[in-house]
């Protein structure tokens, strides 16, 4: 079970002494790596009983134009730039900060597409 407690070992490398067992609202999960491909989500369950849409893969995004303040489709042509890793870029992964090109031009990713079912995009 992938957990969002501390870790076993401390910066230094030594031991912390373990005080209890995992608990459930510690459970982290697997990160989404967005891809380029014909759309496909996934439907997840969080804390709270909330869900979550998880763009596994898309072709798709909604490009925000800033000069004449409208919203448009464009297809996905490949990644640019991800701050996120360097390796995101070659793999045509997509996380929130990604400079992606597309049939209208170079766009940045505005929301995170692993936990919001969608890409946005503006215009750069």
């Amino acid at each position: 079970m992938l957990t969002q407690s501390r870790p076993k070992r401390s910066s230094s490398g030594s031991r912390y002494i373990k005080a209890r067992d995992k608990r459930l609202f510690e459970s982290g999960n697997v990160p989404t790596h967005t891809r380029i491909g014909d759309r496909q989500t996934k439907l997840v369950r969080v804390k709270g009983g909330g869900l979550k849409f998880r763009t596994i893969n898309s072709n798709m995004v909604n490009v925000l134009d800033p000069k004449s303040k409208s919203y448009r489709k464009a297809a996905i042509k490949t990644v640019v730039d991800n701050p996120a890793s360097k390796h995101f870029i070659r793999r045509n992964i997509m996380t929130r900060g990604t400079v992606i090109e597309t049939e209208l031009g170079k766009a940045r990713v505005t929301n995170r597409p692993g936990q919001e079912g969608m890409i946005n995009a503006v215009l750069i």
